[in-house]
């Protein structure tokens, strides 16, 4: 085994993560398969298949409640100030744009490739700021990114960390921030528009200010070992400092034709659907819909379907689903 696959492992190992620990398992398997140690790397591989599987549940399971067992919490009341989202309740499959799609792999590719960045003295997208309009996948893609890397998502609570007390709420922003270098993590500020609104149109300029420089100033220093993304529908709204403090911004757009019709179809992929439907006509009904609207069209349909005592999705069910919008 190389120095570089051993250093990668004994650090996967003691942080944790579970799933490069998997990918650095099928590397040395490759590995000595390339140095005609066939027998060993078929050995390794059916050791792998046979009880990797079942102990990544319980391995992601343990590693993750060590890492929250102590949630940032705020001084004064000891409220939470984030909350911690389970993996299994982590939605990551997505139907993005081409060009989107690209912007979210790079992302996860540099995370995964970190120490080799690090080598170069380059460093990975950090922070990313996902705007678009609502409905069209932001959190999910949060949670995406927090599936496909393996670390834990932990989401900002902005009714707890906004207080009433003065400069309270800058000190929890930095017990937040302070909790995040401490465990990696992707920390999530949905909506972040709440927290990082323009001083410029405020009526309450002070505490207003506070807060916005005290993120910027957090934002400016932020090297944890995780990721921050942040959440907008509506990034006119974001002080425009903010948007400089992101290594990447980008939007998530609404779907398009070929992504509606895929987002139908995996929709209803756990029913039959008739092989007659007009999926190109459906997808034009949705024009400008959003990709919860066209999903929840699909699943309304589904149910309807279901509770008539029929097992075929056709396309009435779909245009009857359509008509309720």
């Amino acid at each position: 085994m190389n120095a570089d696959l051993l250093r990668r492992l004994i650090r996967a190992i003691a942080d944790g993560r579970i799933n490069e620990l998997e990918r650095l398992g099928l590397s040395i398997i490759n590995e000595e398969n390339r140095l005609g140690h066939s027998k060993l790397s078929q050995e390794l591989k059916e050791i792998l298949d046979k009880s990797f599987s079942r102990k990544l549940t319980k391995g992601r399971e343990y590693f993750h409640k060590q890492e929250f067992k102590e949630l940032p919490s705020s001084k004064r009341g000891g409220d939470l100030l984030a909350t911690f989202i389970e993996r299994d309740a982590l939605e990551h499959t997505m139907i993005l744009p081409p060009e989107t799609e690209k912007r979210f792999s790079r992302i996860e590719a540099e995370f995964s490739a970190r120490e080799r960045l690090s080598n170069h003295g380059l460093v990975y997208r950090r922070s990313i700021l996902l705007h678009g309009p609502p409905g069209c996948g932001k959190s999910l893609g949060a949670k995406r990114l927090a599936w496909n890397t393996g670390l834990p998502l932990m989401k900002v609570r902005f009714d707890a960390l906004i207080s009433s007390f003065f400069g309270e709420s800058a000190t929890n922003l930095r017990t937040v921030f302070e909790s995040a270098k401490e465990r990696p993590c992707v920390l999530l500020f949905d909506e972040c528009d709440f927290l990082a609104r323009s001083r410029i149109n405020s009526k309450d300029i002070g505490e207003v200010s506070r807060i916005v420089n005290t993120l910027l100033q957090l934002m400016e220093e932020f090297d944890a070992p995780g990721l921050l993304v942040a959440t907008t529908n509506i990034e006119s709204a974001l002080d425009q400092a903010i948007f400089r403090r992101f290594d990447d911004v980008f939007e998530v757009p609404m779907p398009g034709h070929e992504e509606r019709i895929k987002l139908l179809k995996i929709t209803l992929s756990n029913i039959r659907f008739d092989s007659e439907i007009n999926w190109h006509e459906i997808s034009k009904k949705l024009d400008k819909s959003s990709a919860a609207m066209v999903v929840k069209v699909a699943q309304n349909a589904a149910k309807a379907i279901v509770l008539t005592g029929r097992n075929l999705v056709d396309e009435e069910a779909l245009l009857g689903s359509i008509s309720e919008l």
